[in-house]
């Protein structure tokens, strides 16, 4: 089956304390398109500026993400820039230009709205409840969201949850959101908002399931060298949501085994600069590691 994904696509600026690349693709949208990609069919919908680089557009089109709902505009694209500390834990944005994107009005088009699998990635809530608007009949919608809209956007936000399957925010969100930093009270506040499905990330520490099959860990692959952590937690749910969308059975069957390959695939996204490792990454590869996490993992 197909995974519709909206959100983001931006050109990222991004410094660390050993090298500085300009202008990388990003984006929510992106890094989650690429990383459903190894898995199933995926159909994208943001927005770009007429300045944005065609040798983006190929590496979309190289993944086979189908670009129907890509709006090309004039303008500029949205673009962030931002620098990383010594231990990649923290950084701080140094610019952010919306660019076309502060206009942005997702419309799906036909072929999109009766897509079975939903990922609204990380863009302000009510244009996700815009385009839950638009479809007709999904299988399963998940939202994914930030601390930017726990701080603006809350009402929008708490009116978005109520309406999708699954919710996914990382630790400190999740406290933010529910006051309580026993995350486990925490999962259990946030499913009263709503969601069947509640995912915590928590970035090397790996990530945390609540459904109705109870409670899962699941563990982060162990990394020798981290070069960039942008775009991991969108990779992640991105390559969650495309493994679900591949695999026969029901949602509870599967989601465990989705998360470990949305884990691997996130620590592949880490080993390079934007989507530079994704790019170039092979399903042997993603094998191979999914193989190394369950020995690693087994007791």
């Amino acid at each position: 089956m197909s995974v519709l994904i909206v959100g983001s696509t931006a050109l990222d600026s991004i410094k660390t304390q050993k090298a500085e690349n300009p202008r990388l693709l990003g984006g929510s949208a992106s890094y989650a398109s690429v990383a459903a990609s190894f898995f199933s069919p995926v159909q994208m919908v943001g927005v770009v500026g007429k300045d944005f680089p065609r040798r983006y557009i190929r590496l979309y089109e190289s993944h086979g993400i189908d670009l129907a709902g890509l709006q090309i505009v004039p303008g500029k694209t949205f673009h962030w820039s931002g620098e990383y500390e010594a231990d990649m834990n923290h950084r701080r944005t140094l610019l952010t230009e919306l660019g076309v994107f502060e206009t942005f009005n997702p419309v799906l088009p036909p072929t999109h709205r009766k897509t079975p699998f939903v990922l609204l990635a990380n863009i302000a809530p009510s244009l996700q409840s815009h385009v839950l608007d638009q479809v007709q009949r999904p299988k399963f919608v998940v939202a994914d969201s930030m601390d930017l809209w726990l701080n603006i956007a809350l009402s929008d936000l708490l009116k978005l949850v109520k309406r999708v399957d699954g919710f996914v925010l990382n630790d400190s969100e999740a406290r933010q959101l529910t006051a309580e930093s026993n995350l486990l009270e925490a999962l259990r506040k946030i499913h009263r908002l709503g969601p069947k499905y509640v995912v915590i990330k928590q970035g090397s520490h790996g990530s945390i399931l609540s459904g109705p099959k109870g409670l899962f860990v699941c563990p982060a692959y162990p990394l020798k060298k981290l070069v960039d952590p942008t775009g991991a937690g969108d990779t992640f749910v991105g390559a969650m949501m495309g493994c679900l969308a591949a695999a026969p059975g029901s949602i509870d069957r599967n989601l465990r085994q989705a998360m470990v390959y949305g884990s691997v695939i996130a620590s592949f996204c880490c080993e390079g600069f934007g989507l530079t490792r994704l790019a170039r990454l092979t399903r042997a590869e993603i094998e191979g590691r999914v193989k190394e996490l369950r020995r690693l993992t087994a007791f």
